[in-house]
């Protein structure tokens, strides 16, 4: 009887990778807030503005995340009815005599 094998695991994002996200990130943040700051327009709108790219900043962290947890969760229940069917697989015997 063969054993199942296993998907090979994904290797971790490279540090160069994880700085130029962090980057990115921190310098659209940055640079959208500076335009915001220097806009010639009252408080009440620089605020409105800044709220709303707070608002938009955080649903994107939660959009991302979301995303990945469903993700991982489809591959969970995908390997588990991979095991399924294997056991299945593996306890019929097309050889055997039929009693």
């Amino acid at each position: 009887m063969s054993r199942p094998t296993t998907p090979a695991v994904q290797s971790a994002h490279s540090n160069a990778w994880v700085i130029q996200t962090w980057l990115s990130w921190v310098l659209a943040v940055g640079v959208t807030s500076m335009g915001v700051w220097f806009l010639p327009v009252d408080g009440w709108m620089k605020a409105f503005l800044g709220m709303g790219m707070l608002f938009t900043v955080g649903s994107t962290f939660s959009l991302a995340k979301t995303v990945r947890d469903v993700h991982e969760q489809q591959r969970i229940v995908s390997r588990i009815d991979e095991a399924r069917m294997t056991k299945l697989l593996a306890e019929i015997d097309p050889l055997s005599p039929k009693l």
